[in-house]
């Protein structure tokens, strides 16, 4: 599909949304988040947007990835759903299209594509966080199933998610992580939401105590899951952050709206840092629609996007005196939660480092 096509993707969309109302609610809770998400995938599965760009296979309708951007762009820019709640399908589906055996992705991709579902990554642990080679979460053969032991943490949306893709140690070493699709009802799981400082409670505490998963669950082979770790993260790193740069531009666009104190240099720093993350994103979608594999080039992205969305939030408390601190609930809970863009998915100093060791060649020190 070409330019003209993709064109035509959206001017037909944009249509759609024009006739079908699906503005959120005065619910801006979390709970009401969620509702709303699952309304809004549900209303474009079953009109057949949510389905573009996906395999046949598991229920879409084929088309190369760009369209998926672009259905995520027009919903991020409309404020119809959160964009980061609504970009988790572009990390998970793709990873069970992977992974899991056929007949497993054909049927549980389109409970999560028609907001039937919520699923969640059960990757971040107490002690490892961004270094997942040393998780400690234990998966024990028993038979034709694997009981599972150990403690996950900022876990997003745990508490609302029907499945989690888990990475568990199952050996020693990277090739001793192994991946699993796991219902999040079964036995021996409870989930204790945590209060981040911006007052919502959108990660979670996992703990397995004894979970039984069904072999057939296993996405791979055994040791396979560092594997499926590498091909999420850049996936997280290319569409996701399309939709999110695209949210970013319309909160730039309300911080001119919203400002009577003007100061052109300061926007003008923020519109050239959001700019550039959307050019270096242009380039990774680019490159996913072309087939290529993505790896850890996309930690430029996170880099990237990381800095702008500081840097934004940052404009906004100078420009906007007192909102953040005492006035305005939705920009300060956007910049207090803008803090944490250097930390989750990976921290700066982790991609920095990764940037200098795999893309430059700078060595391990």
């Amino acid at each position: 599909m070409g330019i003209t096509e993709t064109a035509t993707f959206r001017d037909e969309l944009r249509r759609w949304l024009a006739d079908h109302d699906l503005t959120p609610g005065p619910d801006r809770t979390l709970d009401g988040q969620v509702a709303q998400l699952a309304r809004v995938r549900r209303a474009l599965f079953d009109a057949g947007w949510m389905r573009y760009g996906w395999p046949e296979q598991v229920g879409g309708l084929g088309g190369p990835a760009v369209l998926r951007a672009v259905l995520g762009e027009e919903v991020a820019t409309r404020s119809l759903a959160e964009p980061g709640i609504y970009s988790m399908v572009e990390v998970l589906a793709p990873t069970m299209i992977s992974y899991a055996r056929p007949e497993l992705a054909a049927a549980m991709v389109p409970a999560l594509l028609s907001g039937r579902e919520q699923w969640c990554q059960g990757f971040s642990e107490p002690g490892s966080g961004s270094d997942l080679a040393s998780l400690s979460t234990k998966a024990v053969a028993d038979g034709d199933k694997w009981i599972i032991s150990g403690q996950k943490v900022w876990t997003s949306l745990a508490q609302y998610s029907a499945r989690c893709v888990l990475l568990t140690r199952t050996a020693p070493g990277h090739e001793g992580i192994t991946a699993f699709f796991v219902d999040m009802d079964s036995p021996g799981i409870t989930v204790r939401p945590l209060r981040t400082m911006h007052g919502v409670d959108e990660f979670a505490e996992v703990y397995f105590d004894d979970v039984a998963v069904p072999g057939e669950r296993m996405l791979g082979e055994p040791g396979d899951g560092w594997r499926v770790a590498m091909d999420l993260l850049p996936h997280e790193r290319s569409t996701c952050f399309w939709h999110r740069i695209a949210y970013l531009f319309t909160r730039l666009d309300a911080l001119v709206a919203d400002t009577d104190l003007r100061d052109d240099a300061a926007l003008g720093t923020a519109y050239l840092a959001l700019h550039t993350v959307r050019c270096r994103s242009h380039a990774t979608q680019r490159r996913l629609a072309e087939g290529q594999r993505l790896g850890p080039e996309t930690s430029i992205d996170k880099v990237l996007l990381a800095t702008a969305e500081q840097r934004l939030f940052d404009t906004a408390r100078d420009m906007l005196p007192g909102a953040v601190e005492f006035d305005d609930e939705e920009w300060r809970t956007e910049y207090l939660y803008s803090r944490a863009a250097t930390i989750y998915g990976g921290t700066a100093e982790i991609q920095r480092n990764i940037i200098a060791r795999r893309l430059l060649d700078l060595g391990r020190e």
